[in-house]
């Protein structure tokens, strides 16, 4: 099985562009089938998760024409209805999360749509309440087949309505708001997601001829229309890839230039890795991080430990945690990581503490870091990748760690991230693809 192995403890130096956005891309790309008319995609993240839905809309009867290598033309003029109950999408549909997006499209525009129970990270229980929630809101009727594990979605007429949704889910947000554009009346989606990524799905729906206002807040109004037209999009640039290059260069104590980051949309997760004490300066649209031989973590204003936590938009995003725990390690100071939004996520400290990290697992949801000031750096061990984030936290100690690791079901880390081998390289990392068996972990 393929690994990646890492020959850590070597400064970095260079620039790094990062991906265009996969939250964004899962959302923007299933929106192609809200119209008959050419929809140009450009920054498409070349990633695993991505390409399968690709391959997806391409077998739902989607024409797409790649005109560059980030760039797609989409025309969904003749979509095969029947598809969905074909074993072929229930294998294609339910080895993705992301397909769960294509349901809002669809039962806006053909009253009626099926998706195999979705699969995806194993971070704990991800529901899909929210979604199903607010298209019976809307008039949809579903149905889950235990005997098939399908959800059939039946939409002969959609109609606006008020939701009040249970939690701000940005992929329920999304599906929603991409069934409400064509319904008949008013929607209003209160507790709306907020991210960057669905107030770019709104704007690129507005263009194509939808009435959405309210952009940015979490109090949506959406006007339906009777149908949506073609346009071009661009995607934003990875925010989480942006984080773990500025946690990537503090760890390694590198000097590293992360290119064109779209740096006012990047919220509070700045002055995060600010408050661990690492600096940068914005150049141009630039992030340049100076090499550091060591960074500080801040204290609250009393002078109590600093706690780092997961919130919805605009707050920090829980994906980078996992980052921000591990670029804490190495820092001087002490800091309490407590992820709130998602269960099992921390569960890969272990491999920290094997590698020499002074971490302390209070329960699921919270740890305490006492960083070590890289005065005792980590150490190379074999280790296995969890799910996608902590596989790229545990690239980055590798990298920065004394010594050889191994790092087994790297798929895990490429469903999220292009070419990070390759760019890698380019900075000066030692890391190679290998063919191991793991051992026992």
């Amino acid at each position: 099985m393929n690994a990646f192995e890492i020959i850590g403890g070597k400064p970095l130096k260079g620039e790094i562009i990062p991906q265009g956005a996969k939250n964004e891309a899962l959302q923007i790309l299933s929106a192609v089938l809200l119209t008959e008319e050419p929809m140009t995609i450009s920054n498409i993240p070349d990633i695993k998760d991505v390409n399968k839905l690709i391959d997806l809309l391409a077998a739902l009867g989607v024409k797409i024409d790649r005109i560059d290598k980030d760039t797609y033309v989409f025309e969904a003029k003749d979509i095969n209805i029947d598809y969905f109950q074909s074993a072929e999408f229930k294998e294609k549909g339910g080895g993705l999360r992301g397909s769960i997006m294509i349901v809002g499209p669809l039962l806006a525009r053909f009253g009626k749509a099926a998706i195999p129970k979705p699969g995806g990270d194993k971070i704990g229980r991800r529901r899909l309440d929210t979604h199903f929630l607010g298209f019976e809101k809307l008039g949809a009727k579903f149905v889950y087949d235990a005997s098939t594990h399908f959800f059939n979605v039946d939409a002969t007429e959609l109609k606006g309505n008020y939701i009040l949704l249970d939690e701000a889910s940005v992929t329920g947000t999304a599906n929603i708001v991409m069934a409400a554009v064509l319904a008949k009346g008013t929607t209003t989606i209160y507790n709306a997601a907020c991210e960057p990524y669905l107030q770019q799905l709104c704007k690129m729906l507005n263009r194509m001829g939808a009435k959405i206002s309210g952009i940015g807040s979490n109090l949506l109004t959406i006007e339906g229309v009777q149908r949506l037209g073609g346009t071009s999009h661009r995607m934003l640039p990875d925010m989480i890839e942006i984080g773990s290059f500025i946690g990537l260069a503090a760890m390694t104590g590198s000097e590293i230039t992360i290119k064109d980051v779209c740096f006012q949309e990047l919220g509070i997760i700045p002055s995060v890795f600010s408050r661990l004490g690492i600096q940068f300066e914005l150049r141009g649209d630039d992030i340049f991080i100076p090499a550091q031989d060591s960074y500080e973590i801040d204290t609250f204003i009393d002078g109590s430990i600093l706690t780092i936590s997961d919130a919805p938009w605009p707050g920090f995003t829980p994906d980078l945690l996992s980052i921000i725990l591990v670029v804490a390690t190495q820092a001087k100071g002490n800091v309490l990581i407590h992820q709130k939004m998602f269960e099992s996520r921390l569960f890969f400290v272990d491999k920290l503490i094997d590698m020499g990290a002074q971490i302390i697992l209070c329960d699921p949801h919270r740890a305490t870091v006492i960083g070590m000031n890289k005065s005792h750096p980590l150490r190379g061990i074999e280790m296995t990748s969890p799910d996608i984030r902590a596989g790229v936290s545990l690239l980055i100690a590798a990298l920065s760690a004394k010594g050889k690791s191994v790092i087994h079901n790297i798929e895990q880390i490429e469903r999220g991230y292009q070419d990070i081998e390759e760019r890698l390289r380019k900075l000066g990392a030692d890391i190679k693809r290998v063919d191991v068996e793991p051992k026992g972990h």
